[in-house]
């Protein structure tokens, strides 16, 4: 419990916003994707490309939901330990998605690009990121 009102308060502070336990919504404006090559090293970075959806991140039910045109599920499974220094704040999460896989979220703000924020969904084998920004 201690690490979701931490969790609450580190977001909420990112944002300049007053910590309610409420359910925190994204809007995304785009989203880029990477693979493993073979030899297990990462390609480059897709171009980024629109992509307008609202992403959810529920605490009290320990759910993150992105609406897409497939509306995808994790649960979380595990709260890392927060990031805070002068350049970023890293909010970690360990998640299995709605088809059972595991997968690694961090909400990443980037506080000397303007404070600009991604969030970022890593499998074994694929990573996406979506640039976002708070509804409010």
């Amino acid at each position: 419990m201690k690490s979701i009102q931490l969790l609450i308060i580190s977001l909420f502070l990112s944002f300049g916003s007053v910590a309610s336990g409420q359910p925190i919504r994204f809007q995304t404006s785009s989203v880029s994707f990477t693979d493993k090559k073979d030899n297990g090293s990462w390609n480059e970075w897709s171009d980024f490309v629109n992509a307008k959806v609202l992403i959810t991140l529920d605490p009290k039910k320990d759910l993150i939901m992105i609406n897409s045109s497939e509306v995808q599920s994790f649960k979380i499974k595990a709260y890392g330990e927060i990031t805070d220094n002068e350049d970023v704040n890293i909010v970690p999460f360990e998640c299995v998605d709605n088809k059972f896989s595991k997968c690694n979220i961090l909400i990443i703000t980037k506080k000397k690009e303007n404070n600009r924020v991604q969030f970022y969904i890593t499998y074994n084998e694929v990573k996406f990121v979506y640039n976002i920004y708070p509804v409010k």
